[in-house]
């Protein structure tokens, strides 16, 4: 089994996908107007307009309405993409912050109120595991 993508349900897929190819600095790709994709080297975010979630079965997913995952990123230099983001990001949960477990992360919101965590791996512990994910 292999983890491929984490798709979000939105009532506008156009705004979604343009804020996710800012924050990871990929090309959305529009299948339809009810869909797109931003892929990175190891997992795609696919964006779904609550016009698909019929065909999962109606009520299935429900846009801007997550409280419980968190869409976590890889990046080189969490502290220089906060630089980045504070132009354009509206909701920080926190600014560049070490966690016990070996990274550094800052939580934000994008425009649906999903929780973005980008990170960087600062002790060996943490750089060992994370040393097999492109960057």
């Amino acid at each position: 089994m292999n983890l491929v993508s984490i798709r979000l349900i939105t009532d506008n897929v156009a705004s979604l996908a343009g804020f996710y190819e800012h924050v990871t600095g990929g090309t959305a790709v529009h299948l339809n107007e009810h869909f797109a994709e931003v892929r990175t080297p190891s997992g795609t975010i696919a964006i779904g307009s609550t016009a698909t979630v019929g065909l999962f079965g109606p009520g299935a997913a429900r846009p801007a309405d997550n409280h419980t995952a968190i869409i976590e990123l890889l990046v080189d230099d969490v502290d220089a993409e906060y630089l980045k983001l504070q132009e354009w990001v509206t909701t920080f949960v926190n600014e560049p912050t070490t966690m016990p477990w070996g990274n550094r992360s800052l939580l934000f919101r994008d425009p649906d109120d999903n929780l973005i965590n980008l990170f960087t791996p600062v002790t060996a512990a943490a750089i060992e595991k994370f040393a097999t994910y492109a960057r």
